[in-house]
């Protein structure tokens, strides 16, 4: 497989959330390129297991992504290893609530989800562009972040601000017109740590495991793709991009707002996903 040229050996790739799920499938895949692999992670037991199942070759720092003063402490652990070419904001939490739930797990989310890419975003990218070298930042989003379905809101509002993140993030690296690009994944149904918090123990039939995540991730970047829009075993791309496209329809259409779940719009939602 071809791979996006920040992946070389001897470069430096970050990934945070790295001790478990995408993130932990992300750094074997980078390191069994030849790339220094530096994770980072809040749970200090995982993150030490994470490290071993690794390598020697690997270093691990514990580290909360919505400090500002811990992603200084990575970045600085990192760049003692040579020049970091791939970050990958990867660290997430599910579980801020609704709209009006406690105000501090809004707080941690958005801290977590929002405030640790732009943390990764500002801290490791004009350091990137200065050095010239080809590099990449990807950050893990969510379809949660473009459809918007009820029930955990914050979450939501965390991804969708992502999005719109890495969107600009994008524009400003190509005015810069360094070899460095941003790319947002946007994971399926992935069996991971979220999944098993919820009393799932065994991989259900349609999801994907972390390692399909990061090989179908891993050809994205190198195709250059910005938006890896990942399908599962129970959602196809098309499936997609017609939740997406009602999902924009609301506002072309002038439909009241996640008229996908209106009662009033449920036949016409069927409709348009059979194509009718």
């Amino acid at each position: 497989m071809q791979h996006h040229p920040a992946i070389a050996p001897g470069r430096v790739a970050v990934v945070t959330g790295g001790a478990s799920g995408i993130g932990l499938a992300a750094a074997k895949a980078l390191a069994a390129q030849g790339m220094k692999v530096v994770i980072a992670d809040r749970d200090a037991a995982m993150l030490e297991a994470a490290h071993a199942a690794l390598g020697s070759d690997a270093q691990a720092v514990v580290c909360d992504v919505g400090r500002r003063e811990d992603v200084e402490r990575l970045k600085e652990a990192a760049e003692r290893l040579g020049p970091v070419t791939f970050l990958m904001n990867n660290a997430g939490r599910e579980g801020g609530g609704d709209l009006f739930a406690d105000p501090a797990l809004w707080h941690v989310t958005l801290e977590t989800n929002l405030w640790g890419p732009i943390n990764g975003v500002q801290l490791f990218a004009p350091g990137m562009i200065e050095r010239g070298l080809p590099a990449a930042i990807v950050n893990t989003g969510s379809k949660q972040g473009i459809t918007l379905p009820p029930g955990d809101t914050a979450y939501n509002v965390s991804k969708a601000a992502l999005k719109a993140l890495t969107e600009s993030l994008a524009h400003k690296l190509r005015q810069s017109e360094a070899p460095v690009s941003a790319h947002l994944l946007i994971p399926g149904f992935v069996f991971t740590g979220f999944t098993r918090a919820r009393g799932v123990t065994e991989k259900p039939a349609g999801a994907w495991t972390p390692e399909q995540t990061v090989n179908f991730m891993l050809a994205a970047l190198a195709r250059g793709d910005f938006y890896i829009l990942c399908p599962d075993g129970e959602v196809t791309r098309e499936m997609d991009e017609k939740r997406i496209a009602w999902a924009a329809g609301d506002i072309i259409e002038n439909r009241p707002a996640l008229s996908r779940w209106h009662p009033d719009f449920a036949g016409a939602f069927k409709a348009h996903v059979e194509g009718k």
